[in-house]
């Protein structure tokens, strides 16, 4: 149901493109208004079955229709924003316009005032009844108030096609620019960002303790197993002493994707490597990896801690299930993960999404680790995420609790990221006092 509804929506907007884009930019039944459709249509659908299909089929059939429709829905993001930026413009323009349109219409007298019905009449060709001055000059607009454009006889392009054909060209240029940069980006290395956070209730013989935060990795039909071993190298690179998967590993079925996650296997930490479920993960079936991911050394948390021994101090690593687990009867709970703790030891939670960080400040947990929000994915997005999440990326603090959230190592979707690079976080507890 929400595919149909989207689907339907999407289609919808697309005749706003079709009609800025090809529709006031060419000339009637030419060529390049079939071509312009005709491509239009295509692309629709490529971006349909996309949002529809790739977690159905196997990401080798996927790929196909992936790679195109998801591309499309950047840059018709991105088309769909510059033209109704540029709606101002029109607006401001709209006399000049319309001017242009009085000029097709029988133009004005040399003083500038419009030309009455006699004078009209009196010029016109007593044969035809036509204007010749009009006919050499610019076709008239149509009776439907349609946008006026020059015929093959026109020796100059009217005022309302110019501004169409230069509006189109510029959201076209730019958009193209944002999503070859941001292919770029997405489908690049993610960056190692390392944040130190003081921790009031740590026991100081943890401090130094670093933990790296993976999430949104979104194995698929366009990320596969290089992008996960590149992930695995740069873990391994820190030297790290947990390794904590917030979520939204795969799009796909464990028989589609086990050689993809397979390198997970080699990731080393002191402490292990340990992961909580994202909505993705539902969408999918989520009890497929929640059986898998053990055979790659992987420890799910699921609404339940463990106490990490680091050098003689200790805390309580505590992990929850996605928020959408709900629908599945399988919500996260934060208080049963945190059930029996001891009150005078940090907690550190894992969550998918940062909109848990209500019930993490109600237990009085010291730190969360959260991803999801793909710190935006393409700008402004991350407008609309912080608005849902009340979060996007970065650091967060309410009342003693602190909050970490990642911009995630992959990508949903469009393989782009414009304003949000992917990164993998190497976390650094750190005590508010020296042993």
């Amino acid at each position: 149901m929400f595919f149909s509804v989207l689907s339907i929506l999407i289609t919808a907007v697309h005749f706003y493109l079709w009609k800025r884009l090809i529709l006031d930019t060419t000339l009637p039944g030419s060529l390049a208004r079939r071509i312009g459709t005709i491509a239009l249509v295509v692309c629709v659908a490529l971006m349909i079955a996309a949002l529809s299909l790739g977690t159905t089929v196997s990401p080798q059939v996927a790929r196909w229709f992936a790679w195109p429709g998801y591309l499309w829905l950047a840059m018709f993001f991105y088309l769909l924003l510059l033209l109704l930026a540029l709606e101002l413009p029109r607006l401001v323009l709209r006399r000049w316009l319309r001017e242009d349109d009085g000029d097709g219409r029988g133009g004005r007298d040399a003083k500038g005032g419009a030309k009455s019905d006699i004078a009209a009449a009196s010029a016109a060709d007593p044969v035809t009844g036509t204007d010749p001055a009009a006919a050499t000059d610019i076709a008239p607009a149509s009776d439907a108030g349609t946008d006026a454009v020059p015929s093959d006889r026109s020796p100059r392009m009217s005022r309302r096609l110019l501004l169409s054909r230069g509006s189109a060209a510029l959201a076209g240029a730019v958009s193209l620019g944002l999503v070859g940069y941001g292919t770029t980006v997405a489908m690049g290395p993610p960056t190692i960002t390392r944040v130190p956070i003081t921790l009031h209730r740590l026991d100081p013989r943890a401090g130094g303790c670093r933990i790296a935060l993976i999430s949104d990795v979104h194995l698929g039909p366009i990320i596969g197993r290089d992008f996960t071993q590149r992930i695995v190298d740069l873990v391994n690179a820190e030297r790290v002493d947990v390794v904590a998967i917030a979520g939204d590993l795969v799009d796909g079925d464990v028989a589609d994707l086990a050689d993809a996650a397979s390198p997970l296997a080699d990731l080393r930490s002191t402490h292990g490597t340990f992961l909580v479920t994202g909505n993705h993960e539902y969408y999918v079936g989520y009890r497929q990896w929640i059986d898998f991911v053990p055979n790659l050394g992987i420890r799910p948390l699921r609404n339940e801690r463990v106490e990490i021994r680091h050098r003689g101090g200790v805390f309580d690593l505590a992990g929850i299930n996605d928020a959408t687990g709900y629908q599945w009867q399988d919500p996260g709970d934060v208080g049963k993960a945190l059930a029996g703790r001891n009150a005078e030891r940090v907690a550190v939670l894992i969550a998918h999404q940062p909109v848990d960080f209500d019930d993490a400040v109600r237990h009085d947990v010291d730190l969360m680790l959260a991803g999801h929000t793909h710190g935006g994915q393409l700008s402004p997005f991350e407008l609309a995420v912080n608005l849902q999440q009340g979060a996007v990326a970065g650091f967060y603090q309410r009342e003693r609790t602190k909050m970490y959230v990642t911009r995630g190592a992959g990508f949903w979707g469009p393989p782009v990221r414009v304003g949000a690079p992917p990164d993998i976080t190497i976390v650094e507890l750190r005590p508010a006092r020296t042993p």
